[in-house]
């Protein structure tokens, strides 16, 4: 949440250039939330990626290139498929870290900016956590409402998570 409050110092003070904020626009506060995420865990990423690139044999780099692989075939049919296991590890945190967003949701913008509609206000940035928190803690009389949402939030984030797992399972290899 440091981390976030940071980030929302460095865009506010970027935008107080062009008299906005964060949260004057919708555009601002979305494309600001995925800076911050990205920023944040493509460091993590990398580390797995590099780890599972120097796990490749490099007998089978050296065989592909004997037998005449140009750099195309080289990636397209020994280091993708010999990367899968990576590549589902890390899609796998990706998906299911940009669902629990919520720290980050909650210090940069608080789901603003806020439209009004005939229904009422719409936070406009207010992602699924946030609003299963803001559900739960508004009214003392919501928090089963909060809490059934949260079971389907579980149900749901799990279900993605196990096709995402079985979608890129398939495509991994053995050495």
């Amino acid at each position: 949440i440091v981390l976030s409050y940071i980030w929302l110092m460095i865009f506010n003070a970027i935008l107080q250039n062009f008299s906005k904020t964060i949260v004057s626009t919708q555009w601002s506060a979305f494309w600001g939330l995925i800076i911050v995420v990205c920023w944040q865990q493509i460091g993590y990423m990398m580390i797995i990626y590099i780890a599972g690139i120097q796990n490749i044999p490099g007998e089978l780099i050296e065989a592909a290139k004997i037998d005449g692989a140009n750099p195309l075939q080289l990636l397209k049919n020994v280091t993708l498929p010999l990367l899968m296991p990576t590549i589902t590890i890390c899609s796998f945190l990706t998906l299911t870290n940009g669902f629990k967003l919520f720290d980050q949701n909650l210090a940069l913008t608080n789901g603003a900016p806020i439209a009004f509609t005939a229904e009422g206000a719409i936070k406009q940035t207010e992602m699924i956590a946030l609003n299963i928190y803001n559900t739960f803690y508004s009214n003392a009389n919501w928090r089963g409402v909060g809490q059934a949402k949260a079971v389907l939030f579980f149900v749901l984030v799990a279900a993605i998570a196990l096709i995402q797992l079985r979608f890129t399972r398939k495509r991994e290899v053995q050495q």
